[in-house]
Formats: structure tokens, sequence, C-alpha cells
């Protein structure tokens, strides 16, 4: 089975998690990007899969009802939403990730299992989890550890992995000032992609330890994979070895779109021509919840009113009434008016976008409606007195912060 762990508020993305957790945030259009790792389980025929949620689900648990209800009991597939319930006391919520699966051991248990794998939800990749199995089987291994492979210096931001030649890891280091290089290639270091394989007889002894142990984090980073590494058997797993690609020439892509500034840069990533992520590959689908709208709809043909979009992406029930887009990515149901501009713009659904408004590399969290004239990034210093503007210069306009500006004005 695959247990994924939803339940992170991702604080660095500001306004876009106030109203719903990470995982539930808008990637590409129309997923979300809990999307990304339940397909991937289940195009790797994992159909028994369990998610743990606690902080504002409710945008993330109507999200799974809608676009994953279609697992059939009868066949033995399910998805089981676990949101925190105080299932250990009633003054414990979830107090970590080893411990959001210690809490559900009795329900895990019921499943019948014999492999778990250990997901985070809140990363955009595609991975044959299936070879990451077949190697922790094959190897005995009391753990494996998906692994990244990094330039050594920009290693010290991840827990780090050393390894011998065989992949078996030596050790595990949290934010290390010096990465380890790995045997073949010492200007590279292996990072942990937070996905784990155990036997649940393993795990299932490990958690219950953990529950008692008052010292403990209850993290699967912190105290779990670093006991095992020095107490039993581990193993790593290199992410280039199952990553889906569509082009044999193409990288192992993973994206951890935890900041405002990567938000915005994955997004517009996919605007290129032959963007690093293909969302349009058949045999390895990315399911999601589609909402029931027309297709997209452009208007106006003249000089200075033409509804046109250059190296863009353009969502189902989009109007573009007049407006020139260019580089950017519109998600369902927007709608922006004549004379407007849109350069290097992420859309989230819903937005609207009045007459003559200017907006360049901006984020606009869904239902906005963008006021007639508002130029936004052109002015660094005006943009930041009313909204957020990320260190890599992209903008973050909320409701909440246009109706500000236009109390204070």
């Amino acid at each position: 089975m695959a247990f994924v762990l939803a339940g992170g508020r991702g604080s660095r993305l500001h306004e876009l998690t106030n109203s719903r957790v990470k995982p539930a945030v808008y990637f590409g259009g129309k997923t979300r990007i809990i999307d990304f790792a339940l397909s991937n389980a289940m195009n790797s025929g994992i159909r028994k899969i369990a998610l743990a949620t606690q902080y504002k689900a409710h945008s993330l648990i109507r999200h799974c009802q809608r676009g994953w209800n279609f697992f059939r009991d009868e066949r033995n597939e399910f998805l089981d939403i676990l949101p925190a319930s105080q299932r250990y006391n009633e003054q414990t919520w979830y107090r970590g990730t080893v411990d959001a699966v210690a809490q559900n051991i009795d329900i895990i248990d019921s499943y019948d299992i014999d492999y778990i794998v250990i997901l985070a939800g809140d990363h955009i990749y595609k991975m044959d989890y299936e070879m990451m199995i077949r190697q922790h089987v094959e190897s005995r291994a009391d753990v494996t550890v998906g692994c990244l492979t990094v330039d050594r210096g920009e290693a010290s931001a991840f827990g780090c992995i050393a390894v011998d030649e065989k992949d078996r890891i030596n050790s595990f280091m949290e934010k290390p000032k010096d990465p380890p290089g790995l045997p073949d290639n010492p200007e590279k270091t292996l990072v942990s992609m937070g996905i784990y394989v155990f036997s649940w007889a393993f795990l299932r002894e490990r958690l219950l330890e953990d529950l008692e142990d008052e010292n403990s984090s209850h993290d699967f980073g912190n105290d779990m994979i670093p006991e095992i590494v020095a107490q039993g058997t581990a193993q790593a797993h290199r992410f280039q070895n199952s990553c889906v690609r569509t082009r044999p020439d193409a990288p192992a892509y993973w994206r951890d779109v935890g900041t405002v500034d990567a938000f915005w840069k994955a997004n517009i990533d996919l605007t290129d021509f032959n963007p690093e992520l293909d969302l349009w590959d058949r045999n390895w689908p990315i399911w999601t919840y589609s909402e029931l709208v027309p297709p997209a709809k452009f208007i106006h043909d003249e000089e200075d009113r033409r509804g046109s979009a250059v190296s863009s992406m353009i969502s189902g029930g989009c109007i573009v009434s007049g407006t020139e887009i260019r580089e950017s990515l519109l998600f369902t149901m927007c709608h922006t008016n004549s004379y407007a501009s849109l350069h290097r713009v992420v859309a989230l659904p819903y937005v609207q976008v009045a007459r003559h408004a200017r907006l360049k590399n901006v984020v606009i969290n869904r239902g906005v409606h963008i006021p007639e004239g508002l130029v936004v990034g052109e002015d660094p210093e005006e943009d930041a007195k009313w909204f957020r503007v990320s260190p890599g210069g992209v903008t973050l306009i909320t409701q909440r912060m246009l109706d500000r500006r236009e109390a204070e004005r």
C-alpha cells in the first residue's frame, strides 16, 4: 500500500496556503500538487492508498472525494482519507510523520499488506514506485530510501545520504555543512526525497517503539531513518532509475514548489516549447478532478484589442476577451477583459482581470478580481506597498490585499 503524508501547511507559500494545505495547492492548469503522488501510486499498480491529513484539510478532502472516487472495494482497492483524529489520546494530534502512521496502525493492519510505501504528498514528479519496491525486496533491506542526485554544493539544504559502492546507506545527515560525495562521483550527493519502503511487519514494530519514546520528535528523517541506518540495513534508491520520462534525453524532473518563487517558476516552465515535465504523456497520466466547463474561448480581433495567447496554457472555461497573454498559465474559468496584458502570469481558478490591467511576473490567488487599470510588475516598490513581493521578484496577489489597497487609497 501507499501511505501519503499530506498534513503539512507549507507556510513558505504564505497566502496560498491560508485556506488550504500545501498538497491541495493548484498546479499545472487543472491539477493539484497531491495528484502527482496519488497518480504515481496508481500508475505503479498500487491500488491501496491512505492519505493522512491535518492542517486545513477541507479543500484537499473535497478534491479527493470528487476526483479520486473511482476505486472499487469489490476489486480490493481504495483511497482512505485519515484526518488527524486524536486516536492516541484526547490531547494529541499527529505529532510528526512517524506519528501520523503510528496512530493508524490498527487501520493499516486491516489492509492485510506485506509492504508499505511512505510518500510525501507535496512534490511534483513522475516516478514508478514498483522499481523501488522491487529493489527493496531484492536487497532485503530494513528500509529503502528514495534519493535525488544533486550537486554537492547545493546539498546542504537537504537531508544528505552517504552510501557505499552498492548504494547501501552508511550515514544520514540533516543539512550538513560538508555534504558527502558519491563513490562514483565526488561532486554529487544523494539527498532524501521523503519516500520510504518498509515491510509492514518491520515498520510496525518501530512505530510502537517510537510511540513510547518521549525523546523522539516522531519524524522519519530526524529519528527513525538515522536509527535504522545506525542499527540495521538501509538501501538508497536513485530517482533517476525510476523517474518516468517520455524522452531518453529528458532530465529526472522533481520539484519542491514550497516557495512562491518555486511555485511560479515550475508553472511558468510548463509553457516552454519542450517542458521538462510532460503533462501530455498518456502512458503515465496525472489523474485529477476535472470540472465540467466549456472549452477556452478567444474573442475580439482588433489592432489593440485582440484576444490572443502565445507560449501559454489556457484551461477550460477561460474567456480571453481582447487580452494579450504571453508565457502565462491560466487555470479553469479565468476571464480577462479588453486592453489588458498578462506576461508570465499564473492565475489560479476563477480569476477575473478587468480592462487595461497590466500584469507581469505575478501569481494570482483563486477567485481574485483584478480591478481596471491595475499595473503590477513594473514598479517593485509600489507593488510591495500592497502585495507580497518574493525575493525573486514575483508578486503574489490575493483579494484581501486588493481590498486593503482599495480602502487605503
